[in-house]
């Protein structure tokens, strides 16, 4: 029985794979054509001569998109508004924000537990003379006085002013700067590594060798070390314009610590500090990663780490110029590979194997990553449902037809239904008569589909008799899975990506995680979901981030465009092990229709466990279609209602602040605008 059970599976996965290889050749055959034909259109002389006007037709649609984004007239002058208040804040986190003479002397009179002495890493290779100088001074001039700055030196014989100009200011500071000649330039690895042997902290700080350091950042360190036990910690940065610091390119306020956006890009960076004792005798920086030493090194240190702290504060300046990376990745070529065998070799020291690593198109060094799925679990999708033929047909039709994974079963929980169509629809799933075998059941049961159904033996419909309650509901469908893993699926939902199960279940695996959410859009293509972020809108309870963005947007910062750990993620396609649905006691039913999902990823992430947002899996979700909004009546009363109890019981959660947001962002706004100051 054994033997033929597994012949069988081998022929049906055979023909799987001989299907997949035909539908492979004739998406290459198609793609060979596409691409002769371009280059035809590119090689044309007309097409090259017509290039000034492309470009002034694409900078025309990319302003029309922009406008459209602000959804009417009175958003684009909101939006208006919104960026002069921006432009004028710019300076709060620029000059302005640094201490005044009262801040500065009560800054260095303070005395801590723990004085800790940082040594600063500064690893020096023909530095311009402007640039040195403004690196120094920004040292000198921290409030915290017990720091130490080790400089070592690659650079040539035309550079000797260099050295010349460290030795002037060790002279000015005796025993707080170290300086070494070295004998050949060593790379940027090399002589940060030369950099710590200098070094005698307690806690070692990376600092490039042309950025400036905000004056208060090593008091706000070492406050930070003393009072929540910080072995880890890095700042929010600016990236500035050569010459002034007001001249800000790039405002990056980051997360708190978060593994799976740290895999796909590194988002911490600047300014690490860090205390001695995580390298553990290893090295600090690693000659093969050149170009992205820093990722590799924050990957392995963040690992040991028992507190990673984030000062969500700009207490640090990026200088953009020529040829350094703060410019372009694409002035340094190899720190893109580099970065990618940074992340391989953690993830295989994680034990993780047969991933796949591969630049988005957001930035050449954001990746997108690619989790190996573990044997053929079953997946149990479970969708509520009340009339609404068309809505739940298009759904079931689309997991069906697109779906590239197999193993799941179909639970419909009916709630209800008065129309004589979705009883038709309901026999047609079956393969029998819907409504006499319901009659026969008479109470709360399942009815499993048959021979002549949709998907024999893969389609539940269960009876739910009690008064709407989406928690309810989907917790009975729950009780019916046979699935390891569940999928709580909207039914005015629509698959688009045909690998959406596969990407869902690569994250939900993990040991580690939670709850996997989906990227979903409305039917204008503009994202209805892309991450929940809590205390976000009107209510101040949750909201969902770069909502009604295009579907083609990079996202701030590139967001939209790798998989990342959010607070919680919609139950409209939420993904989690039956079991951890079950630990956590599934869906609260005292959150009657709203908030409930959001109450269950929270209840995940106080296990301890991470919850995630991947853009890879989209579906269309045609948001209230079936129950209406909440903003009128009695809906809105008991929105209201459940708004104040969600409050209440995660009040201490909400007044944290969300920990993948910033407290710089505006809680207004889902769009990452910076909350101003007037």
């Amino acid at each position: 029985m054994a033997d033929l059970d597994y012949k069988e599976l081998y022929e049906k996965e055979a023909l799987k794979c001989s299907d997949l290889a035909g539908k492979i050749s004739e998406l290459e055959m198609k793609n060979e054509e596409l691409e002769w034909n371009l280059g035809r259109i590119k090689g044309n002389p007309l097409w090259k001569m017509t290039s000034p006007l492309r470009k002034c037709m694409h900078w025309g649609i990319r302003q029309r998109d922009r406008l459209r984004n602000c959804g009417s007239i009175k958003g684009v002058f909101q939006k208006m508004d919104q960026k002069k208040l921006e432009h004028k804040a710019m300076r709060q986190f620029g000059t302005d924000s640094f201490p005044t003479q009262e801040e500065r002397a009560a800054e260095s009179a303070t005395t801590f537990p723990r004085m800790v002495k940082i040594s600063i890493l500064v690893p020096l290779y023909n530095t311009p003379k402007e640039f040195l100088t403004e690196m120094i001074e920004s040292v000198t001039g921290q409030t915290y006085a017990n720091w130490e700055l080790c400089l070592a030196d690659g650079s040539d014989a035309e550079h000797a002013f260099v050295g010349e100009t460290c030795k002037e200011y060790a002279a000015k500071n005796p025993g707080k700067i170290v300086y070494q000649k070295l004998e050949k330039n060593m790379g940027i690895s090399g002589n940060t590594n030369a950099c710590l042997t200098l070094a005698t902290g307690e806690f070692i700080g990376l600092f490039d060798h042309d950025d400036v350091l905000h004056p208060s950042v090593l008091f706000e360190y070492v406050k930070a070390i003393n009072e929540q036990g910080a072995d880890y910690l890095y700042c929010d940065e600016i990236t500035f314009q050569s010459g002034n610091l007001n001249k800000m390119l790039t405002l990056h306020f980051k997360p708190d610590y978060a593994p799976d956006n740290l895999r796909a890009n590194n988002y911490i960076c600047h300014f690490s500090v860090f205390s001695r004792e995580l390298l553990d005798g290893t090295e600090l920086f690693r000659t093969q990663f050149d170009g992205s030493q820093d990722h590799d090194m924050i990957l392995r240190l963040t690992d040991n780490a028992k507190k990673i702290v984030h000062v969500p504060r700009v207490m640090y300046y990026w200088r953009s110029h020529a040829g350094s990376v703060a410019s372009g990745i694409e002035a340094k070529p190899y720190a893109i590979a580099a970065a990618k065998g940074a992340v391989a070799e953690h993830l295989k020291k994680h034990g993780f194997d047969h991933f796949q690593i591969t630049s988005t198109r957001a930035f050449a060094t954001i990746f997108r990553i690619q989790y190996q799925i573990l044997g053929h679990p079953k997946i149990s999708i479970v969708i509520p449902n009340k009339d609404h033929l068309q809505d739940l047909e298009r759904c079931v039709t689309s997991i069906l037809e697109k779906s590239t994974y197999d193993n799941f079963e179909i639970i419909i929980v009916e709630n209800n239904s008065e129309t004589a169509e979705i009883k038709e629809y309901y026999s047609k799933l079956l393969g029998y008569d819907y409504e006499k075998a319901q009659a026969d059941q008479k109470t709360e049961g399942m009815l499993l589909s048959g021979e002549k159904g949709m998907a024999p033996g893969r389609i539940k419909i269960v009876t739910y008799l009690r008064k709407f309650n989406y928690s309810a509901v989907n917790n009975l469908g729950v009780s019916y899975a046979d699935g390891e893993y569940v999928l709580l699926l909207n039914n005015d939902t629509q698959v688009i990506t045909v690998n959406w199960l596969e990407e869902l279940l690569m994250y939900a695996q993990r040991e580690d995680v939670g709850a996997v959410g989906a990227k979903l859009y409305y039917g204008d293509h503009t994202i209805q979901h892309a991450g929940v972020i809590l205390g976000l809108g009107a209510h101040r309870t949750a909201g969902h981030c770069h909502y009604k963005q295009a579907r083609q947007n990079l996202g701030y910062m590139g967001r939209l465009c790798y998989a990342q750990n959010f607070s919680a993620v919609t139950g409209a396609c939420l993904m989690v092990k039956k079991a951890l649905y079950d630990e956590v006691g599934g869906l609260d039913e005292s959150f009657a229709i709203s908030l409930n999902d959001v109450d269950f990823c929270l209840k995940l992430r106080q296990k301890g466990l991470l919850n995630v947002f991947t853009p890879f899996a989209e579906l269309y979700h045609f948001e209230s279609i079936s129950r209406g909004l909440d903003d009128q009546g009695e809906k809105a009363e008991r929105y209201n209602r459940e708004s104040e109890q969600f409050r209440t019981k995660w009040k201490a959660v909400l007044d944290a602040g969300d920990p993948y947001y910033n407290p710089n962002f505006s809680l207004d706004k889902s769009d990452f605008s910076l909350k101003v100051k007037n």
